[in-house]
């Protein structure tokens, strides 16, 4: 497989969203879901919708998310809802919680390391190509976030986070998904994203924003402030590579506080994900990074 292309800017601005977008060469046709992160109720971490605005509005995109499987302020359609206005998400753009009303769709997952089918929210099936823009941080179970979670456990229903989380177990328990073999959890998440990258054909781009980047995920309504400097901005059409272009340049940062990033992500085998991913296809570590 030749070197996936990387775009990458330090300059953080909405602009640079969409600067480095274009880069890509790459239009994405038809209904576009936007993916983004929410951010739980309480977080101080997540890029708000004013940075993505240019973003969505150039793709002229519907912002999509789904339910989580935990307790918070994004485990109903109503209360997500409620949060989507105060975090000002319906403020800008349309919002869509895919798995707002049943039943989930399932993508199958032939070549699944761990899991052979994925419940996502059943709106998916009404997008004609997605845009995952992801904030890049680190993550209590998953070592770190960037695009392959967005595509894996962003993009699963309520019951699909569960599932995954489970490694499979139809009808786990809340408990089972922090009791779950660390290596199958990472791998289940690899096999859902395929199927989402599998799903839309290659209509999907990604963008990974180095900023506020804490060891806890934008899902912790109480989390670390940012342990490391923002590092910038990257855009690819291969979520192997923008996320593994993301982890070296934390590694190559001269900023001591990567230290604390780089040990939770190695705490969790985090890049196992990665490895995981690039066993399914759906991307190469090979990258070339092109800065702009």
């Amino acid at each position: 497989m030749e070197k996936a292309k990387v775009y990458f800017t330090k300059e953080l601005t909405p602009e640079s969203v969409v600067k480095m977008f274009k880069k890509l060469g790459k239009e994405l046709p038809g209904k576009v879901a936007v993916k983004v992160h929410s951010g739980e109720e309480g977080n101080q971490n997540y890029l708000r919708p004013n940075f993505m605005k240019p973003m969505v509005e150039y793709v002229n995109g519907t912002i999509v998310e789904c339910n989580t499987a935990y307790d918070g302020a994004r485990n109903t359609t109503e209360k997500h809802k409620k949060l989507m206005e105060s975090h000002e998400w319906s403020k800008y753009f349309n919002v869509d919680i895919m798995d707002g009303e049943g039943p989930d769709t399932v993508l199958e997952i032939p070549n699944g390391k761990v899991i052979k089918k994925n419940y996502v929210g059943k709106n998916l099936e009404n997008y004609d190509s997605m845009l995952v823009l992801s904030h890049f941080k680190g993550h209590p179970m998953g070592g770190y976030g960037g695009a392959l979670k967005q595509l894996s456990i962003g993009v699963a229903s309520g019951k699909g986070k569960r599932y995954i989380h489970c490694t499979g177990q139809e009808n786990a328990s809340y408990e089972d998904m922090f009791r779950a073999d660390q290596i199958k959890f990472l791998e289940s998440m690899a096999d859902s994203a395929s199927s989402v990258v599998n799903y839309f054909k290659g209509n999907i781009a990604y963008i990974n924003v180095m900023c506020n980047m804490s060891v806890d995920c934008d899902c912790c309504n109480v989390a670390e402030d940012p342990c490391m400097k923002d590092i910038g901005i990257l855009a690819s059409l291969d979520p192997v590579a923008i996320d593994q272009a993301c982890i070296d340049l934390v590694k190559s940062s001269d900023d001591p506080g990567k230290d604390h990033l780089l040990q939770r992500i190695n705490s969790k085998q985090g890049t196992h994900t990665i490895d995981a991913a690039v066993d399914l296809g759906i991307g190469t570590k090979e990258y070339e990074l092109i800065e702009v």
